[in-house]
């Protein structure tokens, strides 16, 4: 049994919880509030940042390329030909190349001020930064949507999964940060048909089930979030 600190709208976190599915693992969440930076929770991560993996006999395992690496190498070998990180070099490297251009660039440029301006924000004090939503980075983050989106298209269209012929942490990595803000309805599916039927294939995975029906209260999710046929 292990134990993820996380945020329900986290896309990284939201990327293990991915991972964790597909290989199987029990999991108990805990809901982190990062910006409040527990001292508890800061004992575990310094960083202050979620995803946070916590499993008997191990330290705390912080961040979600670590969480990723950390269950390819305890649990990868027992997925045989469904593993995540494959096993040759050069696609090992193609997958952990993708893994780091959504769990930082994309996020640092599109899901997370995305999810800050009209989640987070929402449960900020005046302190910590909440408040109205910043429509400027707003707009420019729904502008670098419509980049990586074309990017998942071309890799979709080239490939059969996003790294190579099997999918990989890169496919889960790409569909969960693109499910936090299709919540918000933040995806213009219509752009790129390619990308489109990419991500159906993944939302339709068991693995996906439990982010599916997850609601934030005042929040309501897009027409598309929940529809595998969308």
């Amino acid at each position: 049994m292990y134990t993820l600190f996380h945020h329900p709208f986290c896309p990284q976190s939201r990327f293990v919880r991915l991972a964790l599915g597909e290989h199987g693992l029990d999991l108990r969440l805990v809901e982190e509030r990062a910006w409040e930076r527990r001292t508890a929770f800061l004992a575990l991560n310094p960083a202050g940042t979620t995803p946070v993996l916590v499993g008997e006999g191990y330290p705390p395992i912080p961040g979600a390329g670590v969480i990723a690496e950390f269950l390819d190498e305890t649990h990868g070998a027992g997925l045989r030909d469904r593993r995540l990180l494959p096993q040759s070099t050069a696609e090992r490297i193609e997958v952990r190349r993708l893994m780091a251009w959504f769990n930082d660039k994309f996020f640092e440029e599109a899901s997370a001020p995305l999810v800050t301006e009209r989640i987070y924000k929402r449960f900020m004090s005046e302190e910590d930064g909440g408040g109205p939503p910043a429509m400027d980075v707003i707009r420019a983050a729904t502008a670098n949507v419509r980049y990586h989106l074309a990017y998942i298209g071309w890799l979709a269209r080239t490939r059969n999964f996003l790294a190579g012929d099997r999918m990989s942490f890169a496919d889960l990595a790409a569909a969960a940060h693109l499910s936090a803000i299709d919540y918000l309805g933040d995806v213009p599916w219509i752009e790129d048909e390619a990308a489109k039927a990419w991500y159906a294939r993944i939302k339709s995975r068991p693995s996906f089930r439990p982010l599916l029906s997850e609601w934030l209260a005042g929040v309501p999710a897009s027409r598309t979030y929940v529809d595998l046929d969308f």
